[in-house]
């Protein structure tokens, strides 16, 4: 596959994971700014410092507002990091390699770009962000189904899926960090219980509530939680789950390609780390220090699989 066809691919479903991703975002720190009004401004801006987009509002902006930082995460066309130009930016990778889709993919794509174009004309006022972000997840989903029922297993489909699993470490070890910023203000506080409430606000917002019910009961501990987000095998957005899918995608791409690259051996590295990892050792360590490491080893293997492959957006 040619290299421009392939970052097409892994572009495009980077930026709309990347902007699923941003809406889950959103959610985590509504939810949270909800049971904590009193401090609500520290916890937005914390959620704008997560989403490394900080630099960019404080540029603009003088207060963290929650209807300005709504907007600014969801529609503002000048931030790069927004849903809208996340939503934008996959469409125009799907137009670019449109002969490498299916016409399912190709359709499900322009759909969520008119879809969400329409529903994010206007301001979203903080009452009908629930909703919102609801029909960004509902045509998020109707891309993937399209993609998994209907897309050849071929090396396009590991450069899509490269570029999924990729933004869904980054953002469940985000979503992680918003915990952490959020709720524990001290060191000392790691492992210790805290309100059930504000865990349970994580596990939704990477869609885990049920799943992590039907595994742990009703005890929401944080060593719980944190251990099912990343080291359970079978949580499809938890670190341990994203790093063997991106290890086994990079491996078929070697098998059809003949050739053994350094992207390959790094994952396995990374996944086997996550594999002997501990609960225990990851709280031992911190949990912050722990998720700071993951996101530069996984955006070291993000720019190693560009090179390998040589394909730049």
């Amino acid at each position: 596959m040619l290299g421009k066809t392939a970052a097409g691919l892994f572009w495009m479903f980077r930026h709309l994971e990347r902007g699923e991703n941003g809406a889950r975002l959103l959610e985590a720190g509504f939810r949270i700014s909800l049971t904590r009004s009193a401090t609500a401004s520290a916890e937005w801006k914390s959620i704008l410092a997560t989403s490394g987009s900080l630099g960019d509002y404080e540029a603009r902006y003088d207060d963290f507002d929650s209807a300005t930082v709504i907007n600014f995460l969801l529609r503002d066309k000048d931030n790069p990091a927004s849903v809208i130009c996340n939503v934008k930016a996959a469409r125009d990778n799907a137009r670019l390699v449109r002969t490498a889709l299916t016409r399912e993919v190709w359709e499900a794509t322009n759909e969520a770009w008119i879809t969400l174009q329409a529903l994010l004309a206007r301001p979203v006022k903080e009452r009908d962000l629930p909703d919102v972000l609801s029909v960004i997840h509902q045509q998020k989903a109707v891309v993937r189904g399209a993609m998994a029922g209907t897309m050849l297993r071929n090396d396009g489909y590991n450069f899509a899926r490269l570029g999924m699993f990729l933004e869904r470490a980054d953002n469940t070890a985000r979503i992680l960090d918003v915990k952490y910023y959020l709720l524990l203000p001290s060191f000392a506080q790691i492992g210790s219980s805290l309100d059930q409430v504000h865990w349970e606000t994580i596990l939704r917002s990477v869609s885990a509530r049920r799943a992590y019910r039907w595994l742990y009961g009703t005890d929401i501990s944080p060593m719980n939680v944190a251990e099912f987000l990343i080291l359970h095998p079978q949580m499809p957005r938890s670190l341990t789950f994203c790093c063997q899918k991106i290890m086994t995608n990079l491996g078929y791409l070697e098998r059809d390609y003949g050739v053994e690259n350094q992207s390959c051996r790094m994952a396995k590295t990374y996944y086997q780390q996550l594999k002997d990892s501990s609960i225990d050792g990851i709280f031992e360590q911190g949990l912050h220090e722990f998720v700071g490491g993951f996101l530069v080893d996984n955006g070291a293997l993000a720019l190693q699989i560009e090179h390998d492959y040589r394909f730049r957006e």
